[in-house]
């Protein structure tokens, strides 16, 4: 759905964005992750042909992004990171002109969308709070279904019953077959529902991890309770298994990977209770590549 190769894009001495490679696969939700000013939204605003990159090649729905740019636009749901709309029309005024430039797809299904996030579309732009202004720029992003979907820092603003909601609407798209380029600063953003992630940092490339597989990597807190007190050597040169710390009541465990060695090791005992620490996003992220990046 993506392909990018060797894109760059300079400001006089400032390089926003230096030889980016990047592939985004249809169906998928896939995560671009950065700090502000790392160069989320110069990609996203090369792959629609809004700047003009310095150097390097970007394909959009296998389309060239600036030969074919009128056709990508025309297919693809797009809402920018600095959202900007006619502050004078009301929000259900606005959808209707959108709508009439889109084409054919009915208006129920902006309606089924303004009525999942609540969206006020009765008053003018201008006088409405930014989460509002937000949900309007998410219903002309999504409203008549397009295949791809690029969302710069689509909930910024957004309270969290509302983020929940459009995540919600993001998963059913992917299982529509649609697929999702979603930018964000917050790594939490996109735990729930990404496939894949990419990080970037100061214009480059840092990572590109499958979520699921970046959590079984990761390293998980697991805490056992006894009936009766055991010894640390019973735990000892377990695979995947470090920082064993016994206790009075128990034993706690940094697992990497599988838990099947700690389950046989613990079965040989009566076990009273396990709690298991998930690490989130944010705990993976930082322990691969530190709190610098």
């Amino acid at each position: 759905m993506i392909s990018v190769q060797g894109l760059s894009k300079s400001y006089g001495k400032h390089r926003a964005l230096d030889g980016l490679d990047l592939e985004v696969k249809p169906g998928e939700v896939f995560g671009y992750l950065g700090p502000n000013g790392a160069g989320k939204t110069t990609t996203i605003r090369l792959l629609l042909d809004l700047i003009r990159p310095s150097s390097g090649h970007a394909e959009v729905l296998g389309l060239d992004a600036h030969a074919d740019s009128l056709e990508i636009r025309r297919r693809v749901g797009y809402m920018p990171g600095e959202l900007a709309l006619y502050e004078k029309m009301t929000g259900a005024e606005l959808l209707k002109f959108l709508g009439r430039l889109r084409g054919p797809k009915p208006p129920s299904r902006s309606k089924e969308l303004s009525d999942a996030m609540g969206a006020q579309l009765d008053r003018p732009i201008g006088t409405l709070s930014k989460g509002n202004k937000q949900k309007i720029g998410l219903i002309q992003a999504m409203m008549h279904d397009p295949e791809l979907l690029i969302l710069d820092e689509p909930t910024s603003g957004l309270d969290p019953l509302v983020q929940h909601t459009v995540h919600g609407l993001l998963a059913q798209s992917k299982a529509e077959g649609r697929t999702v380029f979603l930018s964000s600063h917050a790594l939490s953003e996109v735990e729930a529902i990404a496939d894949r992630i990419a990080i970037i940092k100061d214009g480059s490339l840092a990572a590109v991890e499958d979520v699921q597989e970046m959590k079984a990597r990761a390293v998980r807190r697991i805490e056992v309770r006894f009936a009766r007190p055991v010894t640390k050597i019973a735990f000892e040169g377990l695979n995947g298994v470090d920082d064993v710390q016994i206790t009075d009541v128990g034993a706690t465990f940094s697992v990497t990977g599988s838990v099947d060695h700690l389950i046989k090791a613990i079965s040989s005992f009566e076990v009273t209770g396990i709690v298991t620490h998930e690490p989130d996003l944010e705990e993976i992220f930082l322990h691969y590549y530190g709190d610098g990046a």
